[in-house]
């Protein structure tokens, strides 16, 4: 009978589901985590903007008129698609700087395993350091007064070069995508060698046995297998890019200067919420917040559908 009995025992796999409390146990804390500092601002800021205030008191139901108000009304009329241009000028900047710069440095790095640790140190530093560092930074070095940058470009010669890169409208927020693609460029270099890591050499050798180029095992080998870590840096990216104000309130102030040059999106809510001497602030920069997080988070979404089409097609 207790050979029996043992025999009917089954030994508990390692690898077996947690039950069901159990589990939800591990989730509740980054649940609740998430609802209070996420999902209850948000909720907020809903309901902040279908209101009208008298400064920070309620007022009376609006329902879209504060939606409305962003495109009819001055000054919103006109600085809402200037910031959003802008955070789409970021967003194109960063894609081309990291897709070429960052995914040949990882290329580099990945055929020169010797220095490989220390250059993705190098390049990872940046993005450790607080944007608004970055920014005050940059400002320093572009100065046309004490600037390096434009020193340097004296030095040897290029005075044409040394301009007044943030004091003048047409290069200031080209200076600013430089800026921020360049302190991001570690996080691509990052992934995208993790991914060349883990594509297998025999496919690479298979090809150059069958008389293939380098650039076409790069092309026809290599790059359809870095499609899940473009998909992630392009995701990404277009979150940062959208969400960007440390680096353009370092560089422009609050107004985005010059004029408005450096404008972007969450400086505009920034400015409407505590700048504007609206006494409607409160519904008006909610409702910026609400288009913002909207068009973020649909285009994130759409985003991720197509590049996991892609990657289905490549691989």
């Amino acid at each position: 009978m207790s050979h029996r009995r043992q025999s009917k025992r089954r030994p508990r796999s390692s690898g077996a589901a947690l039950p069901t409390r159990t589990a939800l146990l591990f989730v509740a804390p980054a649940t609740a985590l998430f609802a209070v500092l996420v999902l209850y601002p948000l909720a907020t800021a809903l309901s902040y903007s279908f209101f009208s205030w008298r400064g920070i008191v309620r007022d009376s139901w609006a329902g879209f008129d504060n939606y409305v108000a962003l495109f009819t009304q001055l000054p919103y009329r006109n600085d809402l698609p200037r910031a959003f241009w802008h955070n789409l000028m970021l967003f194109a900047g960063a894609m081309v700087f990291q897709n070429t710069v960052g995914l040949g440095l990882a290329q580099l790095l990945h055929r020169l395993p010797r220095f490989k640790r220390l250059f993705q140190t190098i390049y990872t530093m940046p993005y450790l350091v607080s944007p608004l560092v970055i920014g005050y930074l940059w400002s320093l070095l572009l100065s046309p007064l004490f600037g390096s940058v434009n020193a340097m470009f004296k030095a040897v010669g290029l005075d044409s070069w040394a301009l007044p890169w943030l004091g003048d409208p047409k290069t200031a927020i080209w200076a600013i995508v430089f800026i921020n693609s360049w302190q991001w460029i570690g996080f691509p270099v990052l992934l995208y060698g993790a991914a060349m890591g883990g594509i297998t050499d025999d496919l690479e050798e298979a090809a150059a046995l069958d008389g293939a180029s380098a650039w076409q095992r790069f092309t026809r080998i290599t790059f359809p297998l870095l499609t899940p870590a473009i998909g992630t840096v392009t995701v990404l990216t277009f979150i940062g890019a959208m969400e960007a104000f440390a680096i353009p309130y370092a560089i422009g102030g609050s107004q985005g200067n010059p004029a408005k040059a450096t404008d972007v999106l969450s400086l505009l809510f920034y400015r409407t919420a505590f700048q504007s001497g609206s006494t409607n602030s409160n519904g008006i920069s909610s409702a910026v917040a609400m288009l913002l997080f909207l068009f973020i988070f649909g285009v994130a979404v759409v985003m991720t559908r197509l590049m996991r089409r892609w990657e289905r097609r490549l691989t």
